[in-house]
């Protein structure tokens, strides 16, 4: 099954893409070579840059005290495992009491940083790391692999706090929805959404199926149009039905 996940509100947006963004710099981090750890710093700029907003901070706090409220709710339920939701619970507080350490804006050390920024300044001119613009970057990168990721992961460290909360706020929004098995005949799928209220969509296809989703959704009505890439064409809708799971997550 390949699973794709749409969201609803600007807020889910910026929080996938950071999500996306640390599970891409966690993984080049991991690695040897001096050009995978090139795309993990550039990572790290690209978290510094989504992570900027003013308000990121404050509206994952409020986000996680709310679910702990409602998480609390649920203590005298026979149906809830005590142990798991106690390892939530826990989860909560240990990731709320980091983020209010974190003086002041997310990554402020390394906006004080000046080789970083000027080797961030520098990325966005194609090409514009090269040895003779940036020579002791080059030299950076002749330097081990273990120098690397010490360096890297003391980078990664400032947004750490924000990558555990974030983290906790889409599992429970993965989890919050019942998937629905549902056609789209001819490719095409269209619900009247009748005031439901979602912050993001799943949906789980067969990977048989040689096309991916394309999704338009409002508070009136929710289409998804199958199609399919063949060569340089533009995409067309898929000519057979298509069987696929759709979840409404909403926390």
């Amino acid at each position: 099954m390949i699973s794709y996940e749409y969201p609803l509100s600007e807020r889910i947006r910026t929080l996938l893409r950071l999500d996306d963004l640390y599970e891409r710099a966690q993984y080049f981090t991991a690695k040897d070579g001096p050009q995978e750890h090139h795309v993990a710093l550039l990572s790290v700029f690209e978290i510094l840059e989504v992570a900027g907003r003013a308000d990121l901070k404050s509206d994952l706090l409020q986000e996680l005290e709310r679910q702990k409220h409602a998480l609390e709710s649920l203590r005298d339920n026979p149906e809830i495992s005590k142990e798991a939701l106690a390892n939530v619970l826990w989860e909560i507080d240990r990731t709320t009491a980091k983020l209010l350490q974190i003086p002041g804006k997310v990554g402020q050390e390394l906006r004080e940083n000046e080789w970083l920024m000027g080797i961030k300044q520098r990325t966005s001119i194609p090409g514009g790391v090269c040895e003779f613009d940036v020579p002791s970057y080059h030299y950076w990168l002749h330097q081990s692999a273990e120098q690397h990721r010490h360096d890297l992961e003391i980078w990664l460290a400032p947004f750490l706090p924000l990558r555990d909360g974030i983290a906790i706020v889409l599992r429970l929004l993965r989890e919050s929805g019942t998937p629905g098995k549902h056609k789209a005949v001819q490719g095409v799928y269209q619900q009247m959404m009748a005031g439901r209220m979602s912050q993001m969509l799943r949906i789980r296809l067969e990977r048989d199926y040689q096309c991916v989703p394309e999704i338009s959704a409002n508070k009136y009505a929710l289409n998804i149009r199958f199609t399919v890439q063949e060569g340089s064409q533009r995409p067309r809708v898929i000519e057979s039905d298509v069987e696929f799971e759709l979840t409404f997550c909403n926390l």
